[in-house]
C-alpha cells in the first residue's frame, strides 16, 4: 500500500506540473492513475475524496506549492495546479574557482563510502551544464583516504553541531583516555584525519587523530555551547600539535633484510646479532608499523616509546595469546630483553 501511495503521489506531482492551467479534482481522478476505487466499495466518491485530501495535505507538507483556483468566472468549481517556478530549483552556479575545488574534492575521495557520493554530485552538476575543470597539477595529488571508522559520524556531528564521545589513545599511552567534544572541523594533514573542536574535559580547542580513535563514536543529546572562533586556522592549529623534530631511533635488522628500513637509515653498524640501523623519524606510529611489520627480521632497540609502540602492534596481531610468540619479534629497551621469539 505504501508503495502504490507513493507512486500515485509522484503520478500527481506530474500531472500537476503538466499544465498551467488548474485541473479539477473530477479530472484528477480520471487522469492520475492510482485513485481507482474498488467495485465493492460502498461509497467511491468518498473513498476518493478521503484519499485526495490526504494526498493534497502530504504535498503540502513536503514543502510542494501546491496552488487552489479557477481558471475563468464561469468555472463552478476549484482545481489544482503546481506553481513550476516556485517548485523548481534555482539554477545552480559556481565560481571558477568553486568549480575546480568540486573537481578537487572528487579526487580525492578513494574509498567506495565516499567516492559513490562524490561521482553523483559531479555527474548532476555537469548534467546541469556546470563545467567542471581540475586545477593544474591535480594528477600529481594522492588520493585521500576516507576509511576511518570515525569518520562519517564525525562529519555529520559537525554539520549538525552534535556533541561527541569517544575514547582516544595517545601516542604510546597504555591506554585510552575518555573525550568529550564539540567538533568544528575535520581536515586532512600529511594524508591522516583529525577532528578539531572544543574539548569539555580539558577546557579548552584541541585535534585529534582519527585512527587514535578507540571503538565508538557515540553522540550525546547535550547540545553544543561553543561555535568555531572566525580567526581559528584549523590546519595551523594541527600543525602545531603535530609538529615533532627529527628524532633518532635503533632498530636491529637481520642481515640482508628490512630492506624498507634500511632505505630509510642514514647509518648502519654491522654487529654480531645483525645490523644496528640509525634512523631519522618524526612520526613514531608510523616507524612503529614498518618495525612491527618486518616481523622477526627487525628488532626495535631505542627509544623505549618505541620499543613499547611495536610490542603493542605485535600485541594486537596475535591477541595476546599464549603460544603465539613466534609472532613477535625480540624488543629491546635499556638493556633489558622483552622476547617473544624470534630467529
Amino acid at each position: 500500500m505504501a508503495a502504490r501511495r507513493q507512486q500515485r503521489l509522484v503520478s500527481l506531482v506530474l500531472c500537476l506540473l503538466s499544465t498551467r492551467q488548474y485541473i479539477t479534482a473530477d479530472r484528477i481522478r480520471d487522469t492520475v492513475e492510482g485513485y481507482e476505487v474498488s467495485e465493492d466499495s460502498t461509497n467511491p466518491d468518498e473513498a476518493f475524496k478521503r484519499s485526495f485530501e490526504r494526498d493534497k495535505a502530504e504535498l503540502r507538507e513536503l514543502g510542494i506549492p501546491l496552488e487552489t483556483g479557477r481558471n475563468s468566472v464561469f468555472d463552478t468549481e476549484d482545481g489544482y495546479r503546481i506553481a513550476r517556478h516556485q517548485f523548481e530549483l534555482p539554477p545552480i552556479e559556481f565560481t571558477a574557482d568553486e568549480a575546480a575545488a568540486v573537481g578537487l574534492a572528487g579526487r580525492l575521495w578513494s574509498t567506495a563510502s565516499l567516492a559513490t557520493e562524490a561521482r553523483t554530485a559531479l555527474i548532476k552538476l555537469r548534467a546541469a551544464g556546470i563545467e567542471i575543470e581540475e586545477p593544474p597539477g591535480a594528477d600529481a595529488l594522492p588520493p585521500l583516504p576516507g576509511n576511518e571508522p570515525a569518520l562519517p559520524g564525525l562529519v555529520a556531528a559537525v554539520s549538525e553541531r552534535r556533541v561527541v564521545q569517544f575514547a582516544h589513545r595517545k601516542q604510546s599511552a597504555p591506554a585510552p583516555q575518555k573525550r568529550v567534544l564539540e567538533p568544528w572541523g575535520v581536515l586532512s594533514w600529511r594524508g591522516r584525519w583529525y577532528v578539531v573542536g572544543y574539548d569539555r574535559g580539558r577546557g579548552d580547542v584541541r585535534s585529534f587523530r582519527l585512527d587514535r580513535i578507540v571503538g565508538e563514536v557515540r553522540t550525546l543529546a547535550t547540545a553544543a555551547e561553543t561555535s568555531r572562533p572566525e580567526d581559528l586556522d584549523m590546519l595551523e592549529l594541527v600543525r602545531g600539535a603535530n609538529h615533532q623534530p627529527d628524532q633518532l631511533a635503533s632498530v636491529r635488522v637481520a642481515p640482508g633484510r628490512g630492506g624498507q628500513l634500511r632505505r630509510q637509515a642514514r647509518q648502519v653498524r654491522s654487529t654480531a646479532e645483525g645490523d644496528v640501523l640509525t634512523l631519522d623519524y618524526r612520526d613514531l606510529d608510523r616507524l612503529a608499523g614498518l618495525v612491527a611489520g618486518a616481523g622477526a627480521e627487525a628488532v626495535a632497540l631505542e627509544p623505549p616509546e618505541l620499543v613499547t609502540a611495536v610490542i603493542g602492534l605485535l600485541s594486537g596481531v596475535t591477541g595476546g595469546r599464549p603460544g603465539a610468540e613466534s609472532a613477535e619479534p625480540a624488543a629491546v629497551a635499556g638493556g633489558t630483553a622483552l622476547t617473544g621469539g624470534g630467529r
